[in-house]
């Protein structure tokens, strides 16, 4: 009998695989990307350190609006850019946690892009 594969196992065995060839430094921190079902979620990671430096979320106080839509990806995207320019940080590496570059992780990466940050 054939089964199927869960797909977020899937997307954690895809996102391990590509975590082995990234990391983030406290100049060049990984910007992640995790969504749920309800809200999205973005994080400068310092991987030598192990320390998130900068962080968004759709849950946040103050966020208005569905944090399920490629609105607020991309408000999310304009946000962390700018708390990451605040810290001095322009250039990150981009993590899609294992989804598909397409949707609110494109909307996301592209309003980043858009703020300031470079990758």
């Amino acid at each position: 009998m054939i089964t199927k594969q869960d797909k977020n196992q899937v997307r954690k065995k895809r996102h391990a695989r590509v975590r082995s060839k990234i990391s983030g430094t406290a100049e060049r921190p990984r910007l992640n990307v995790f969504r749920s079902n309800k809200n999205i979620y973005a994080q400068l990671i310092d991987d030598v350190a192990g320390v998130t430096i900068v962080s968004a979320s759709s849950q946040e106080n103050g966020f208005e609006g569905a944090g399920s839509n490629v609105e607020a990806a991309s408000k999310i995207g304009e946000t962390i850019a700018k708390r990451a320019a605040e810290k001095n940080i322009t250039a990150v590496v981009f993590d899609r946690g294992g989804y598909l570059y397409h949707g609110r992780v494109k909307a996301l990466a592209e309003a980043a892009r858009e703020n300031g940050l470079e990758f």
